[in-house]
């Protein structure tokens, strides 16, 4: 095949002991119109789901991300998938995908080696029947953060006052630990589910709350099952109706402290500005809360993040993008300013907060694990225009005291989608990486502002593009290793890969 980067060195590094850059070579078949995901490292290959054409491969990339497989996943059928999700190992990784026949929406798994070869059989893991075609989830799958223990669940939504969780419980071999089957009274006709997440244990935890035509939360609850139980058990969230309004609500699992910690912007009039955050942590030893508290955010601090916006108003385009848990019980928050400006609309927080909660008329709530922030903007709607600004940190001790906050300043617009703003984060251990694309003197170069354990920030020499066609995408980059990230990129019209590799300190 002829090469398209003739020019372009496969290997380059900036500076003395700076961060090792190495680039895969662009595909012919693989251009902008690829749906992609980093899978992750496994065994000495980095694995890439790619579908072309309604037909998925899995490519496998060296340490120098030359490819040294291409593996057509004929499994996975093309007209009749509705999602997939991959789990990486040492040296395999699951591939777990629902499909539709007739009106049947089967659940299955296979593995795949570190060449991305399916070396298992097809393993059926549930079904589910509905009335209609449908390209909607059913099946949602989440994994705990050491990836021990696998969910596989849905939700039953044809009683719109009761839902009916089925939750499957499954080791890292894919074999069954236990299967439950729980009613969730619905109340109020404007209830929700909000985020799924699931311990090390192989407890699993969400939220339910009230929200009434796309507006601030007023009601809200924290449920979860134990590991091993067939009980689901309800906190309520004691919300002053009158006095505070929540905003998305974020739960993270903190497993070394055995405690679930859930945050979210607060409001003390309805679609008032952001005053805050919002904790509750509930400590899954002493089935107590832990701790309850609102924050709010400073004058210093406002001014600091505002952008162009009023200190009163400097948070109400921001949403929080990252939680991190820390060994003591504290925590860092990460939220980012994001935002749309149109000659057609004004910009509406709270539609592109919430959507609408359900997949169709089809009688299963379509609950995605993720925040629509991660998928990639395929619309390409006329006259909008996309920002993403100033990204926040802040470092909380575990009574929820701040320590110390950061403001990182950036600007990033783009007509087209929103593919290339935004950020990633790169845990090195020592440090957290802030990866995002900036412009200067009209050419976007990957910068990278590293924030120590004491909340000093610093700014590591550009990584820069060697050629002005070359985008990078940090928002869709993964962390695969301890000091090895990917991160796709666009060189002309094609998709390729780079890995950005850290030294050892």
């Amino acid at each position: 095949m002829t090469r398209l980067l003739l020019l372009l060195p496969l290997l380059c590094f900036l500076g003395a002991g700076a961060q090792k850059i190495v680039y895969s070579e662009p595909d012919r078949d693989e251009t902008r119109r690829t749906t992609f995901e980093v899978i992750g490292k496994v065994g000495p290959n980095v694995l890439v789901y790619k579908n072309i054409r309604a037909q998925s491969f899995i490519s496998a990339y060296d340490n120098d991300m030359k490819p040294v497989g291409k593996e057509r996943q004929d499994y996975l059928p093309e007209d009749r998938l509705i999602n997939v999700d991959f789990f990486p190992y040492t040296d395999h990784a699951w591939v777990i995908y629902e499909y539709q026949k007739k009106n049947v929406v089967y659940c299955e798994a296979v593995k795949v080696d570190a060449l991305g070869k399916k070396v298992s059989d097809v393993r059926l893991v549930d079904t589910a029947h509905i009335s209609i075609t449908t390209n909607n989830k059913i099946y949602s799958v989440i994994s705990s953060e050491d990836k021990n223990r696998l969910m596989v669940f849905k939700i039953n939504s044809r009683n719109k006052n009761r839902y009916v969780l089925s939750t499957l419980l499954l080791d890292r071999d894919l074999g069954e630990l236990g299967r439950s089957r729980h009613t969730i009274p619905m109340e109020d006709r404007d209830d929700n589910l909000g985020e799924f997440r699931l311990d090390n244990d192989g407890g699993l935890v969400f939220a339910r709350f009230t929200r009434v035509n796309n507006d601030n939360i007023s009601q809200a609850s924290l449920l979860w099952k134990p590991a091993g139980s067939d009980s689901l058990y309800t906190t309520e969230i004691r919300i002053d109706k009158d006095k505070m309004f929540l905003d998305e609500l974020h739960i993270k699992v903190d497993n070394p402290n055995k405690r679930y910690f859930l945050t979210s912007f607060y409001y003390t009039k309805r679609r008032g500005n952001i005053e805050g955050f919002y904790f509750y942590v509930w400590d899954g030893t002493t089935q107590k809360v832990a701790l309850e508290r609102a924050v709010a955010l400073g004058d210093e601090l406002r001014r600091d993040a505002r952008g162009d916006a009023s200190p009163k108003m400097a948070f109400n385009d921001y949403f929080i993008r990252n939680i991190i848990v820390k060994k003591d019980g504290g925590f860092i928050i990460g939220s980012e300013a994001y935002y749309t400006t149109s000659r057609l609309n004004n910009w509406n927080r709270w539609d592109y907060l919430y959507g609408p909660p359900y997949g169709g008329g089809y009688g299963y709530y379509s609950y995605s694990p993720y925040n629509n922030w991660y998928w990639r903007n395929r619309a390409n709607t006329a006259a909008v225009r996309y920002h993403a600004d100033n990204i926040t940190i802040l470092s909380f001790d575990p009574a929820g005291g701040l320590q110390w906050s950061n403001v990182i300043h950036k600007e990033q617009f783009d007509d087209d989608s929103d593919d290339a703003l935004s950020y990633q984060v790169m845990n090195t251990g020592g440090a957290l990486h802030f990866l995002f694309n900036q412009d200067e003197k009209r050419v976007q170069l990957l910068n990278d502002y590293v924030l120590s354990p004491d909340g000093a920030m610093n700014r590591n020499p550009t990584l820069k593009n060697l050629d002005r066609n070359f985008d990078f995408l940090p928002r869709y980059g993964k962390q695969v290793a301890a000091r090895t990230f990917i991160v796709p990129c666009y060189y002309r019209n094609y998709i390729c890969f780079a890995k950005v590799e850290y030294p050892n300190p």
